[in-house]
């Protein structure tokens, strides 16, 4: 009797999420900022200098969790304009009926990600033109760009995406900064609360495409990081917006997992108060500040995406450690399991070592 083919990247990703077995452990790195900084610098192994990133993740036996983006927004009637400072800063200008906003994002040496040099919301009162700008916004589903990713990639992973952060993590993180907001907060918080129940409001048109639109796997790709979301922010003004929305795409059958990538030890107890379906890059030590066990009591029986630091890649630890950390997520999580990187290999990471855990996996279930 012929030996029962392993399930492709694609059917072991969703059987993940409807608690099923999967066939094996699903290894799922996030290689794409690996490969086009050593591509634009030059360095990429001798092995890949005229591979593509696809032919990368083959070899590394490894599938692919996000490459399509057919969420699309338009702005109706609010002007944004833009302005180069100078080579890496860029000026943005949103010009609305209540007042004009300006940021300034810079960019890394290879242009591939930015941090802001100003924010647009310089005060509370900057607030009310935020409001229009996230009111003014339209948004739609790209079929034809969708099913065109899913051609290209074809069976090495499922479709899901990320999109726009949570009003308050929104604040934190694009418009307003930490500093800010949690100031602001303090001293005018009802400039805060409103800007939070018009963007909620807002957010109802995504909420309306996400849930439906084809993609069964769906991110809240909130960067969460217990220092600046600590408990009280966290199930005061989080957990009541996530859990909504939670809700609501499951009723549309929906999976759905969120992206905390930072500390998370105090935020432990709490993780179950969302139905969520999985927690993304969660971080365990020695990058992060908790054990993998301590991350599998609190997870239950969601899904762990990633859960190698992404230390483990860098020759300062030993493939012997890497090994060994395979090997306790696999023994701690499967099938409840994505194997990944939390929650990528760094530019300067061995690549080998991530062919290694491909290789690895196949042996281990």
């Amino acid at each position: 009797m012929a030996a029962r083919a392993r399930p492709s990247f694609r059917e072991m990703n969703l059987s993940i999420f409807r608690g099923e077995a999967p066939g094996g452990v699903l290894w799922q790195p996030r290689l794409e900022f690996w490969y086009t900084v050593n591509q634009k610098r030059g360095t990429l192994p001798a092995r890949y200098r005229d591979a593509s990133l696809l032919d990368v993740y083959d070899d590394c036996q490894a599938s692919l969790r996000y490459f399509t983006n057919p969420l699309r927004m338009c702005q109706r009637s609010v002007r944004v304009r833009e302005e180069w400072l100078s080579p890496k800063r860029l000026a943005r200008f949103y010009e609305t009926p209540v007042g004009t906003l300006r940021d300034v994002t810079h960019y890394d040496e290879w242009d591939l990600s930015a941090y802001h040099d100003e924010y647009k919301v310089k005060a509370a009162d900057d607030l009310r033109a935020l409001e229009y700008i996230v009111e003014d916004q339209a948004w739609s589903w790209d079929q034809v760009a969708y099913e065109s990713d899913l051609a290209r990639i074809g069976e090495r992973g499922a479709a899901q995406l990320y999109f726009r952060r949570s009003p308050l993590q929104g604040l934190f993180i694009e418009h307003m900064g930490f500093e800010r907001t949690i100031y602001a907060l303090n001293d005018e918080p009802a400039k805060v609360e409103r800007y939070m129940e018009v963007a909620a409001r807002a957010d109802d048109a995504i909420y309306d495409v996400l849930c439906s639109c084809p993609a069964p796997i769906i991110n809240f790709g909130e960067n969460i990081d217990a220092h600046m979301d600590p408990p009280t922010i966290w199930r005061q003004r989080l957990i009541p917006y996530y859990r909504r929305r939670t809700e609501q795409l499951h009723a549309a059958g929906k999976h759905v997992h969120i992206h905390i990538d930072g500390a998370m030890k105090p935020l432990l107890p709490y993780l179950q108060e969302c139905p969520w379906d999985g927690i993304e890059a969660a971080t365990p030590l020695p990058q992060g500040d908790v054990t993998l066990e301590q991350i599998k009591e609190a997870l239950g029986q969601a899904v762990l995406l990633d859960g190698i630091p992404a230390v483990y890649f860098l020759p300062s630890f030993s493939e012997v450690t890497l090994r060994e950390c395979v090997r306790r997520l696999v023994e701690l999580f499967y099938p409840r399991l994505v194997l990944g990187i939390s929650d990528e290999i760094p530019p300067d990471g061995d690549i080998g070592r991530v062919k290694m855990v491909g290789e690895l996996v196949g042996d281990l279930t």
